[in-house]
């Protein structure tokens, strides 16, 4: 990764839907250099995805939000678990915690069923000994993750 990727991920990080002309111009290169630079940032993993990021405000639909903190009841060889869990749309985020917690489940739905209708499927898991749960109630603070230099080291 050179500097030209770094101003590239930066402005997509601005704004995804700049065209590959327009990144162009901005670093100074022709059209098609910056799609196959894209393109690779794609292949070694520094791109991994896109997303859509709503305003709190706007009217495309209230989204619940929920913690829950699993216990498994064998540490070492819950990948069961994990694979369940990775089929689940609404998991927005599953981290494998030290302490009395096993794992960190992060929902996000449509509605407070929706995510009971999860929380009773991943406590009826083979392999979970238990749950707790905490909803989200209000939104403090919603940082996008930033890409720096030594975050995007292989």
């Amino acid at each position: 990764m050179d500097a030209i990727d770094e101003k590239i991920l930066s402005e997509l990080s601005r704004n995804a839907r700049t065209s590959h002309a327009e990144l162009g111009h901005r670093v100074l290169l022709s059209r098609n250099a910056v799609r196959q630079r894209i393109d690779r940032l794609e292949r070694k993993g520094y791109i991994r995805g896109y997303t859509i990021v709503r305003d709190e405000d706007s009217d495309t639909g209230d989204f619940v939000s929920a913690l829950v903190l699993v216990y498994r009841q064998d540490r070492m060889r819950g990948g069961e678990v994990l694979a369940a869990l990775r089929r689940i749309p609404e998991v927005v985020i599953c981290e494998v915690l030290s302490g009395d917690f096993d794992l960190m489940v992060r929902l996000e739905a449509q509605s407070l069923e929706r995510i009971r209708g999860i929380w009773e499927d991943i406590a009826q898991m083979p392999g979970v000994s238990n749950t707790v749960t905490g909803f989200g109630l209000s939104r403090v603070i919603n940082r996008p993750r930033v890409m720096r230099s030594q975050d995007s080291e292989p």
